[in-house]
């Protein structure tokens, strides 16, 4: 963030010391509001999202420190009367997506990731008032959608990942029933607390235990109850929790005509050995539909700044864009029908 604005200053274009240090901020605390395990779990501990709660450990940092985060809100909402500050934030090009596609292609070890984050920010300019890539930048952009792409559907959305995920949800959501149901689990305070939370998003959002859990809460609490649960009463938790610490995943495969009729063959067959209920059967057997939009046109256009000095949206000059969402539905099911 600070490269870009740096990059925008040289460029005269006027951003004051107080944008400066608010739009750093911004960017600092955007993701603060994430829980344990980041999206994996946005929905399941709580019904709310991220950016919401982000928002809220914002206006507490600012009241506590005895700091005036007025506009670091408003940049951050997007409510501010500068737009490409906002957009440095959150948008198709931000500086957050530079980041985590870099840092996630290099511990992943997909070099398809790689981008050439250092060219699209010496690339960025304003006009009025939106964020703009210069003409020569083109073909960094094309790359950089590229990328991103490629990183959801080889990392982000690899078969391995969520099916651990889809795995941890189910743990949450057992672990929830069990705790409602009066069943005692193995649990922290702060965990417990949200096994136990009920009540509409308005409702728990305004009071003061929800933050003051929430901020306690981390990877660790989850897993300390996973690793805790595999003698569990409860067969079903217990097995959840126990193939997941053994890596013991389930399978995933691309939702068919054939893939759906085997998926249903097994699924049958394992509700019947296990005298498994509707909703108990959907633990170890569950589908998905995942969709990704490698240039997504509702969110607002990435803006090219041509040599002539007029601006063009992205894609009316890259005839070949995919601005379709790409969908796949993935089907979940017990691999080992001999493990429970």
């Amino acid at each position: 963030m600070c490269r870009a604005i740096e990059t925008l200053r040289s460029k005269d274009i006027n951003v004051s010391d107080q944008e400066y240090e608010a739009v750093s901020i911004a960017i600092l605390l955007h993701d603060i509001g994430h829980g344990p395990f980041s999206h994996a779990l946005e929905h399941t501990l709580a019904d709310v999202h991220h950016e919401k709660v982000s928002l809220i450990i914002m206006k507490k940092i600012g009241e506590e420190i005895k700091m005036d985060f007025s506009l670091v809100l408003e940049i951050f909402t997007g409510s501010y009367h500068r737009p490409f500050l906002h957009q440095l934030v959150s948008g198709q090009i931000d500086v957050d997506r530079m980041d985590y596609l870099t840092r996630d292609s290099f511990f992943s070890g997909v070099a398809e990731g790689i981008i050439s984050y250092d060219r699209i920010i010496t690339m960025m300019n304003v006009a009025d008032g939106q964020l703009v890539i210069e003409e020569k930048g083109i073909y960094s952009i094309e790359k950089f959608l590229m990328a991103r792409r490629l990183m959801y559907w080889q990392v982000y959305l690899h078969k391995t990942v969520i099916a651990a995920e889809i795995m941890l949800i189910s743990i949450l959501k057992r672990a929830r029933y069990l705790t409602v149901s009066g069943i005692e689990i193995p649990s922290s305070e702060e965990l417990n607390y949200f096994l136990s939370l009920s009540g509409d998003e308005k409702d728990f959002l305004r009071k003061p235990a929800f933050l003051s859990n929430y901020v306690k809460l981390d990877d660790m609490d989850i897993l300390w109850m996973i690793k805790k649960s595999v003698n569990h009463s409860d067969q079903i938790f217990a097995t959840l929790c126990k193939n997941l610490l053994d890596r013991k995943l389930l399978k995933v495969v691309i939702k068919s005509d054939e893939s759906a009729i085997v998926f249903n063959k097994n699924k049958k067959i394992y509700q019947e050995a296990h005298n498994f209920s509707n909703d108990e059967i959907d633990y170890f057997f569950s589908e998905k539909r995942e969709v990704i939009h490698p240039y997504d046109i509702q969110s607002g256009e990435i803006n090219m700044l041509m040599k002539t000095g007029k601006v063009l949206p992205y894609s009316s000059l890259n005839t070949y864009l995919n601005t379709n969402a790409e969908e796949r539905t993935f089907l979940f099911y017990q691999k080992d029908l001999k493990d429970v």
